[in-house]
Protein backbone atom coordinates (compact mmCIF):
# COMPACT_ATOMS: atom_id res chain seq x y z
CA UNK A 1 0.00 0.00 0.00
CA UNK A 2 1.67 3.09 -1.09
CA UNK A 3 1.16 4.31 2.96
CA UNK A 4 2.57 5.35 5.42
CA UNK A 5 1.66 2.73 8.19
CA UNK A 6 0.00 5.40 10.62
CA UNK A 7 -2.22 7.31 7.80
CA UNK A 8 -2.38 6.16 4.45
CA UNK A 9 -4.04 2.81 4.27
CA UNK A 10 -1.88 0.94 1.62
CA UNK A 11 -0.24 0.99 -1.46
CA UNK A 12 -5.21 2.94 1.21
CA UNK A 13 -2.28 1.18 -1.83
CA UNK A 14 -0.55 0.84 -0.17
CA UNK A 15 -4.84 -1.18 1.79
CA UNK A 16 -3.40 0.35 -0.31
CA UNK A 17 0.36 0.92 1.23
CA UNK A 18 1.80 0.99 -1.31
CA UNK A 19 1.12 0.00 -3.46
CA UNK A 20 -1.27 0.16 -3.12
CA UNK A 21 -3.10 -1.04 -6.38
CA UNK A 22 -5.17 -1.61 -11.16
CA UNK A 23 -4.97 -0.01 -14.13
CA UNK A 24 -6.09 0.14 -17.65
CA UNK A 25 -2.83 -0.71 -19.30
CA UNK A 26 -2.25 1.26 -22.35
CA UNK A 27 -2.05 -2.05 -24.32
CA UNK A 28 -5.55 -2.69 -23.96
CA UNK A 29 -7.39 0.57 -22.65
CA UNK A 30 -10.00 0.50 -24.74
CA UNK A 31 -11.66 -2.40 -25.07
CA UNK A 32 -14.51 -3.54 -22.05
CA UNK A 33 -14.98 -6.65 -20.45
CA UNK A 34 -18.26 -8.36 -20.13
CA UNK A 35 -19.81 -7.62 -16.38
CA UNK A 36 -22.38 -10.02 -14.98
CA UNK A 37 -25.83 -8.17 -15.85
CA UNK A 38 -26.58 -8.15 -12.43
CA UNK A 39 -25.37 -5.72 -9.19
CA UNK A 40 -23.00 -7.47 -6.79
CA UNK A 41 -21.47 -5.95 -3.37
CA UNK A 42 -18.00 -7.31 -1.56
CA UNK A 43 -17.41 -6.23 1.93
CA UNK A 44 -13.80 -7.32 2.98
CA UNK A 45 -12.74 -6.84 6.92
CA UNK A 46 -8.64 -6.79 7.36
CA UNK A 47 -6.78 -6.80 9.88
CA UNK A 48 -3.44 -4.81 9.62
CA UNK A 49 -0.15 -5.69 11.57
CA UNK A 50 3.38 -4.50 11.81
CA UNK A 51 6.17 -6.79 12.89
CA UNK A 52 4.10 -9.56 13.77
CA UNK A 53 2.22 -6.81 16.07
CA UNK A 54 -1.64 -5.82 15.45
CA UNK A 55 -2.11 -2.46 14.87
CA UNK A 56 -5.10 -1.75 13.03
CA UNK A 57 -8.16 -2.77 10.92
CA UNK A 58 -9.20 -1.87 7.56
CA UNK A 59 -11.95 -2.40 5.40
CA UNK A 60 -13.19 -2.35 1.36
CA UNK A 61 -16.90 -1.97 0.44
CA UNK A 62 -17.19 -2.14 -3.41
CA UNK A 63 -20.62 -1.82 -5.74
CA UNK A 64 -20.01 -3.36 -9.08
CA UNK A 65 -23.32 -2.56 -11.86
CA UNK A 66 -22.49 -3.62 -15.26
CA UNK A 67 -19.63 -1.31 -16.16
CA UNK A 68 -19.61 0.92 -13.72
CA UNK A 69 -18.20 0.61 -9.69
CA UNK A 70 -17.67 2.45 -6.43
CA UNK A 71 -15.07 1.37 -4.19
CA UNK A 72 -14.85 2.87 -0.43
CA UNK A 73 -11.81 2.02 1.61
CA UNK A 74 -10.68 2.75 5.18
CA UNK A 75 -8.46 2.03 8.02
CA UNK A 76 -8.21 2.44 11.48
CA UNK A 77 -5.40 2.43 13.87
CA UNK A 78 -6.19 0.64 17.15
CA UNK A 79 -4.47 -0.56 20.31
CA UNK A 80 -1.36 1.39 21.68
CA UNK A 81 -0.33 2.58 18.07
CA UNK A 82 -3.68 3.82 17.52
CA UNK A 83 -3.58 5.84 21.37
CA UNK A 84 -0.27 7.35 20.50
CA UNK A 85 -0.89 8.46 16.81
CA UNK A 86 -4.83 8.90 16.41
CA UNK A 87 -4.11 7.45 13.31
CA UNK A 88 -7.31 7.04 10.72
CA UNK A 89 -7.94 7.07 6.71
CA UNK A 90 -10.33 6.76 4.09
CA UNK A 91 -10.76 7.30 0.56
CA UNK A 92 -13.57 6.82 -2.26
CA UNK A 93 -13.29 6.12 -5.86
CA UNK A 94 -15.97 5.79 -8.58
CA UNK A 95 -15.41 4.89 -12.30
CA UNK A 96 -16.23 2.11 -14.87
CA UNK A 97 -14.66 -0.84 -15.55
CA UNK A 98 -12.83 -1.87 -18.74
CA UNK A 99 -9.48 -3.69 -19.54
CA UNK A 100 -8.81 -1.94 -16.07
CA UNK A 101 -10.59 0.61 -13.71
CA UNK A 102 -11.20 3.73 -14.99
CA UNK A 103 -11.75 6.31 -12.54
CA UNK A 104 -14.12 9.42 -12.35
CA UNK A 105 -13.82 10.87 -8.97
CA UNK A 106 -11.25 10.29 -6.44
CA UNK A 107 -11.23 11.42 -2.90
CA UNK A 108 -8.97 10.31 0.32
CA UNK A 109 -8.95 11.72 3.79
CA UNK A 110 -6.49 10.94 6.65
CA UNK A 111 -5.86 12.57 10.27
CA UNK A 112 -3.65 11.58 13.22
CA UNK A 113 -3.61 13.38 16.84
CA UNK A 114 -1.45 16.23 15.11
CA UNK A 115 -2.46 16.71 11.67
CA UNK A 116 -4.59 15.74 8.58
CA UNK A 117 -5.12 15.85 4.70
CA UNK A 118 -7.75 15.71 2.21
CA UNK A 119 -7.34 15.30 -1.22
CA UNK A 120 -10.04 15.22 -4.03
CA UNK A 121 -9.46 14.68 -7.71
CA UNK A 122 -11.79 14.25 -10.74
CA UNK A 123 -11.00 12.82 -13.77
CA UNK A 124 -12.03 11.67 -17.50
CA UNK A 125 -11.08 8.49 -19.29
CA UNK A 126 -8.00 8.54 -16.85
CA UNK A 127 -6.81 11.81 -17.17
CA UNK A 128 -6.89 13.92 -13.79
CA UNK A 129 -8.93 16.59 -14.75
CA UNK A 130 -8.97 18.61 -11.51
CA UNK A 131 -7.16 18.32 -8.34
CA UNK A 132 -7.47 19.58 -4.72
CA UNK A 133 -5.08 18.92 -1.74
CA UNK A 134 -5.99 20.70 1.77
CA UNK A 135 -3.64 22.16 3.17
CA UNK A 136 -1.58 22.41 0.27
CA UNK A 137 1.30 20.50 0.07
CA UNK A 138 4.78 22.45 1.30
CA UNK A 139 6.74 23.23 -1.86
CA UNK A 140 10.36 21.40 -1.33
CA UNK A 141 12.99 22.27 -3.80
CA UNK A 142 14.09 18.79 -4.11
CA UNK A 143 10.74 17.19 -5.05
CA UNK A 144 10.13 15.49 -9.00
CA UNK A 145 7.94 18.24 -10.40
CA UNK A 146 4.12 16.64 -11.55
CA UNK A 147 3.45 17.15 -15.57
CA UNK A 148 0.58 17.28 -16.99
CA UNK A 149 1.84 13.83 -18.90
CA UNK A 150 2.03 12.20 -15.37
CA UNK A 151 -1.71 12.68 -15.07
CA UNK A 152 -2.43 11.22 -17.61
CA UNK A 153 -3.34 7.27 -18.18
CA UNK A 154 -3.52 6.88 -13.95
CA UNK A 155 -5.59 5.15 -12.08
CA UNK A 156 -6.10 6.28 -8.13
CA UNK A 157 -5.12 4.48 -4.93
CA UNK A 158 -8.94 2.91 -4.47
CA UNK A 159 -9.62 2.08 -7.79
CA UNK A 160 -6.37 -0.16 -7.92
CA UNK A 161 -7.36 -2.36 -5.61
CA UNK A 162 -10.24 -3.83 -7.81
CA UNK A 163 -8.87 -5.60 -10.68
CA UNK A 164 -10.87 -6.87 -14.05
CA UNK A 165 -9.92 -10.33 -15.06
CA UNK A 166 -8.37 -10.16 -18.30
CA UNK A 167 -10.16 -10.93 -21.43
CA UNK A 168 -10.05 -14.49 -22.38
CA UNK A 169 -8.59 -15.65 -19.35
CA UNK A 170 -10.02 -17.63 -16.36
CA UNK A 171 -9.74 -15.45 -13.01
CA UNK A 172 -7.04 -17.28 -12.06
CA UNK A 173 -5.03 -17.47 -14.77
CA UNK A 174 -1.41 -16.23 -14.18
CA UNK A 175 -1.48 -13.61 -16.96
CA UNK A 176 -3.80 -11.25 -14.56
CA UNK A 177 -1.01 -11.11 -12.33
CA UNK A 178 1.38 -9.45 -15.61
CA UNK A 179 0.52 -5.55 -15.24
CA UNK A 180 2.53 -2.42 -14.67
CA UNK A 181 0.30 -0.01 -12.94
CA UNK A 182 0.50 3.50 -13.31
CA UNK A 183 -0.79 5.18 -9.65
CA UNK A 184 -1.57 8.90 -8.84
CA UNK A 185 -2.58 10.01 -5.37
CA UNK A 186 -3.23 13.53 -6.19
CA UNK A 187 0.65 14.62 -5.00
CA UNK A 188 2.50 11.18 -5.85
CA UNK A 189 3.06 9.69 -9.28
CA UNK A 190 4.64 6.08 -9.06
CA UNK A 191 4.48 2.30 -10.59
CA UNK A 192 3.75 -0.71 -9.17
CA UNK A 193 4.76 -3.94 -11.32
CA UNK A 194 2.98 -7.15 -10.99
CA UNK A 195 4.72 -10.00 -11.74
CA UNK A 196 3.12 -14.16 -10.94
CA UNK A 197 4.37 -15.97 -8.20
CA UNK A 198 2.51 -18.97 -7.72
CA UNK A 199 -1.52 -20.07 -6.84
CA UNK A 200 -2.61 -21.28 -3.74
CA UNK A 201 -5.53 -22.67 -2.04
CA UNK A 202 -6.44 -20.50 1.25
CA UNK A 203 -9.42 -20.47 3.62
CA UNK A 204 -11.21 -17.47 4.68
CA UNK A 205 -14.50 -16.65 6.61
CA UNK A 206 -16.29 -16.35 3.58
CA UNK A 207 -13.73 -16.96 1.06
CA UNK A 208 -12.42 -20.92 0.11
CA UNK A 209 -10.48 -21.34 -2.62
CA UNK A 210 -7.60 -20.09 -5.14
CA UNK A 211 -5.81 -17.19 -4.91
CA UNK A 212 -3.01 -15.50 -7.24
CA UNK A 213 0.09 -14.50 -5.40
CA UNK A 214 1.81 -11.73 -7.33
CA UNK A 215 5.40 -10.18 -6.61
CA UNK A 216 5.24 -6.38 -6.72
CA UNK A 217 7.83 -3.65 -7.37
CA UNK A 218 7.67 0.07 -7.03
CA UNK A 219 9.28 3.12 -9.02
CA UNK A 220 8.69 6.44 -8.00
CA UNK A 221 7.79 8.97 -11.15
CA UNK A 222 7.21 12.24 -9.91
CA UNK A 223 6.06 14.33 -6.59
CA UNK A 224 8.85 12.29 -4.47
CA UNK A 225 11.62 13.68 -3.03
CA UNK A 226 14.42 11.59 -4.51
CA UNK A 227 16.87 11.11 -2.25
CA UNK A 228 15.04 10.45 0.83
CA UNK A 229 15.73 6.92 2.16
CA UNK A 230 12.32 5.92 2.36
CA UNK A 231 12.17 6.38 -1.27
CA UNK A 232 15.17 4.22 -2.01
CA UNK A 233 13.93 1.61 0.44
CA UNK A 234 10.94 1.14 -1.41
CA UNK A 235 12.51 0.96 -5.25
CA UNK A 236 15.01 -1.41 -4.02
CA UNK A 237 12.33 -3.61 -2.02
CA UNK A 238 11.64 -7.32 -3.14
CA UNK A 239 9.75 -8.12 -0.17
CA UNK A 240 5.86 -6.84 -1.50
CA UNK A 241 3.46 -9.10 -2.71
CA UNK A 242 -0.33 -9.24 -3.19
CA UNK A 243 -2.83 -11.66 -3.10
CA UNK A 244 -5.84 -11.59 -5.43
CA UNK A 245 -9.36 -13.34 -5.18
CA UNK A 246 -12.08 -13.54 -7.46
CA UNK A 247 -15.09 -11.68 -6.50
CA UNK A 248 -17.78 -14.65 -7.58
CA UNK A 249 -20.35 -13.64 -10.23
CA UNK A 250 -18.50 -10.86 -11.37
CA UNK A 251 -15.26 -10.85 -13.51
CA UNK A 252 -13.02 -8.97 -10.78
CA UNK A 253 -9.74 -9.97 -8.51
CA UNK A 254 -9.62 -7.85 -5.05
CA UNK A 255 -6.67 -8.27 -3.02
CA UNK A 256 -6.93 -10.63 -0.02
CA UNK A 257 -3.68 -9.84 1.57
CA UNK A 258 -0.65 -7.39 1.21
CA UNK A 259 2.28 -7.54 2.54
CA UNK A 260 5.12 -4.86 1.86
CA UNK A 261 8.21 -5.09 3.62
CA UNK A 262 9.23 -1.71 5.52
CA UNK A 263 12.46 -0.29 6.96
CA UNK A 264 10.82 -1.25 10.79
CA UNK A 265 9.16 -4.58 9.84
CA UNK A 266 6.83 -6.82 7.09
CA UNK A 267 2.95 -5.02 7.08
CA UNK A 268 0.20 -7.40 6.29
CA UNK A 269 -2.72 -6.08 5.45
CA UNK A 270 -5.07 -9.61 5.59
CA UNK A 271 -8.83 -10.18 5.16
CA UNK A 272 -10.42 -11.89 8.17
CA UNK A 273 -13.81 -11.49 6.47
CA UNK A 274 -15.37 -11.59 2.93
CA UNK A 275 -18.61 -11.07 1.86
CA UNK A 276 -20.46 -11.21 -1.29
CA UNK A 277 -24.07 -9.83 -1.28
CA UNK A 278 -26.50 -8.64 -3.44
CA UNK A 279 -28.45 -9.49 -6.77
CA UNK A 280 -30.05 -6.32 -8.04
CA UNK A 281 -31.77 -4.93 -11.54
CA UNK A 282 -28.82 -3.41 -13.88
CA UNK A 283 -28.43 0.29 -13.81
CA UNK A 284 -27.05 2.39 -16.28
CA UNK A 285 -23.17 2.61 -16.34
CA UNK A 286 -21.45 5.94 -15.11
CA UNK A 287 -20.27 8.88 -17.02
CA UNK A 288 -16.80 8.79 -17.94
CA UNK A 289 -16.14 12.24 -16.29
CA UNK A 290 -17.50 13.26 -13.04
CA UNK A 291 -17.08 17.15 -11.54
CA UNK A 292 -15.54 17.63 -7.95
CA UNK A 293 -18.50 17.87 -5.26
CA UNK A 294 -19.11 21.56 -4.02
CA UNK A 295 -17.17 22.61 -1.05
Amino acid sequence: MRITIPVRPALVASLVATMAFLTPSAEARPRKVKASAAAASLTVDYAIALAGMRIGTGRLAGAFERDSYRVDVSATLTGLVGAITGGQGSARSTGTLGAGPLPNTFSIATRTATSGIAVRMALAHGNVAQTEITPPLVDMQDRVPVTATDKRGIVDPASALVMPVRAGSAPTDPANCERSLPLFDGATRFNVTLSYAETREVQKPGYSGPVLVCNARYKAVAGHRPDRPGVRFMEDNREMSVWLAPVEGTRLLVPLRISVMTEIGTNIIEATRWARTGETEPVAPALAHAALPEQ
